[in-house]
């Protein structure tokens, strides 16, 4: 299996219900760096796994969306713990609609996979991975 793995950071506010999450229930900050890595079996017709100049552009607008803002006053959020986990899934998510729709190069059709990888400080990290 090849990779290519981008990264990208964002800042958001939120916070969490239940008590699981102690002092995080009041709203918070938090600084994320931002690793999305494509997988694919087999290199395309260039020996690439997938465009990086369009990966990191494609990083970075999934992230202007949720960059700067209170997720707890997202409609999309209404109701829910935006936890390190769960917005891994999200941007992986987003990340496989514009594989999907082209925004990536007609190349990253080819592509097997992606995984999402929240980094919360050096010790501790959260992902999601998906098909394609």
């Amino acid at each position: 299996m090849f990779s290519v793995t981008v990264r990208d950071h964002i800042m958001v506010a939120h916070s969490f219900r239940g008590e699981v999450f102690g002092p995080a229930q009041k709203l918070h900050g938090a600084t994320f760096v931002v690793d999305a890595t494509f997988r694919r079996t087999e290199l395309d017709s260039d020996n690439i796994v997938v465009d990086i100049g369009l990966a990191t552009q494609q990083l970075g607008a999934v992230l202007a969306d949720l960059n700067y803002r209170n997720l707890d006053d997202d409609p999309a959020f209404e109701g829910v713990n935006t936890s390190t986990e769960f917005l891994a899934k999200v941007i992986a998510d987003r990340l496989a609609d514009r594989v999907h729709a082209g925004e990536l190069g007609e190349g990253a059709h080819g592509l097997s996979g992606i995984s999402v990888t929240l980094h919360e400080s050096h010790v501790a990290s959260a992902g999601y991975e998906r098909s394609l």
